[in-house]
């Protein structure tokens, strides 16, 4: 609106200039001259002082968000690829690093944005960004962690030679976490710590050459083989003292992490996480960093867990099992959007696996905001994926956190499609079907609601909110018997699962911490 200002004044001024020349004749003397010359000066000094004005007030209607990308040493990389995009929005924007390993996004609105930079040869690192008001100037750097996947594999598995900054003392009992198992963020990370355990080996190419365990598998003595033996025979004691002949006669890191396993299953988990550092420090493989940090990560040391997890990102950057456990470890700790980055990552490697979705939508569920990036990997798991009945569920998940800030009628027929979608799929999904009864009871449609709990109910009696919903419903339809009973049902399903939670917990103790140069410190809540 300035800027059409000043050229409407400069117009008039134009015509009201030729209209006093049609009425009498100037004679331009050159005190005249003068003065005339430094009254246009002046008037396009005024012009050019309120256009810079205008511009400064609307660079201060959007935001800023610059910085430098620099290698694992610090130095500044040029022409890396920096990435913006902004949560809920296809839409990206795209630049280069100058020489000075610089780069600036100018214009930008309010939101919530995840920041990547990429380049061939040092991999990727990303940034979840807020932007909250306008004028807001970010200043970040953007700093690779490792070399890129193709130097890395060429090299065989590097040594580990640092040492960590904590030592292993005891454990404890910490049945009193969580208060009585009723946290939702506390509950999932356990499942996660127990779910990462179970992730798949190592991809193909993964492994770099000549690992320790490669080379002298085949020739380990017939202690270890007969230890093996007796684990698959069930007898875990016997299994142990084969290890530890095995161990006494030639240490090897299979005998180490053999001994860990079985340590581990025999109740004395302070041995096992023993055994597994020194297996890694025998031989740095993505196996080994793996089996130290799920050990650690089981037993609640969660920042201990991210050391060692991300250790072997370094080395095993293409390691998707690895990515995976150090966002389980980082979502552990609190860090939720650091998690979801690094799941995102995880999922990155190879779109098509299934395992780091799965992470990214339980820890979406039960975080307190929206999480960056993880509706974008969602969607695409769902695409991948159509026909899968999880990949429809967590992507109709993910929309329906967001309905929680702003309402979007089209967003909602859409969880609502891709919910049916689910369950048409898997008639047995118990979740997808409790959120279309909460769906239906949101439209005053009890009815349905009532059908949709039943069914989440038949297909997993152990859903507690399924029968609290549905109490309720049964109240507002005036069965206040059926209500009750739900009701009855949804208290002792859980006190039960409460219960089996503390139990867990007591099996499973959590590792005493002793950080370098500090006393103990004790468990973390």
């Amino acid at each position: 609106m300035k800027t059409k200002r000043n050229q409407s004044l400069t117009l008039t001024a134009s015509g009201c200039a030729h209209r006093g020349l049609g009425q009498r004749m100037i004679r331009f003397n050159s005190t005249t001259y003068k003065l005339f010359l430094r009254g246009v000066i002046v008037v396009a000094f005024l012009m050019a002082l309120r256009n810079i004005v205008a511009q400064n007030g609307a660079g201060q209607s959007s935001a800023i968000i610059q910085g430098t990308v620099t290698d694992p040493s610090n130095a500044l990389v040029s022409d890396a690829t920096v990435k913006l995009e902004r949560e809920g929005s296809a839409k990206l924007t795209e630049m280069k690093t100058t020489s000075t390993g610089a780069f600036v996004f100018s214009a930008v609105a309010e939101g919530r944005y995840l920041l990547r930079a990429e380049k061939p040869g040092l991999g990727s690192i990303s940034v979840a960004v807020a932007v909250s008001r306008r004028g807001e100037q970010k200043k970040i750097e953007l700093k690779f962690q490792h070399a890129g996947a193709a130097s890395s594999a060429a090299q065989p598995a590097m040594e580990f030679e640092d040492k960590p900054n904590f030592t292993v003392a005891g454990v404890t009992d910490w049945t009193a976490v969580g208060g009585h198992g009723s946290d939702a963020i506390l509950r999932t990370s356990e499942t996660l710590a127990r779910e990462t355990l179970t992730l798949k080996p190592i991809d193909e190419g993964v492994e770099p050459a000549g690992s320790a365990d490669t080379i002298k598998f085949a020739s380990l003595n017939s202690e270890y083989k007969l230890a093996l033996a007796s684990k698959y025979a069930g007898d875990l004691k016997q299994a142990r003292e084969h290890v530890e002949k095995s161990l006494a006669r030639k240490e090897s890191p299979a005998a180490h992490r053999l001994a860990g396993e079985l340590d581990e299953q025999m109740g004395d988990s302070l041995a096992a996480v023993r055994e597994f550092e020194q297996a890694v420090r025998l031989d740095a493989s993505e196996q080994n960093y793996f089996e130290w940090g799920s050990e650690l990560l089981l037993h609640r040391a969660v920042w201990q867990a991210r050391e060692v997890f991300g250790k072997g990102v370094e080395v095993y950057p293409k390691s998707i099992r690895l990515m995976t456990a150090l966002g389980a470890a980082l979502f552990a700790g609190a860090r939720y959007d650091e998690a979801a980055l690094r799941l995102c990552d995880a999922s990155d490697l190879n779109p098509t696996n299934p395992e780091p979705y799965a992470f990214i939508g339980k820890i979406e569920l039960v975080a307190p905001t929206p999480l960056p990036c993880v509706e974008q990997k969602l969607a695409r798991f769902a695409q991948l994926q159509p026909d899968n009945s999880l990949a429809n569920y967590l992507y109709a998940m993910a929309i329906w956190k967001r309905q929680s800030q702003s309402v979007d009628p089209q967003a909602s027929q859409q969880v609502r499609a891709l919910l049916t979608k689910s369950v048409t799929i898997d008639p047995k999904c118990a979740d997808a079907l409790l959120q279309l009864g909460i769906m239906a009871t949101a439209d005053h449609n009890f009815e349905q609601a009532i059908n949709y709990y039943l069914k989440a109910i038949e297909a997993n009696p152990r859903l507690g909110e399924a029968h609290y919903r549905l109490g309720v419903t049964y109240d507002r339809a005036g069965e206040a018997a059926k209500a009750k009973r739900e009701f009855q049902l949804h208290d002792e399903i859980e006190k039960q699962q409460a219960d089996e939670i503390e139990s867990q917990r007591r099996e499973v103790k959590q590792f005493l911490i002793v950080l370098q140069g500090q006393p103990s410190v004790p468990p973390a809540p």
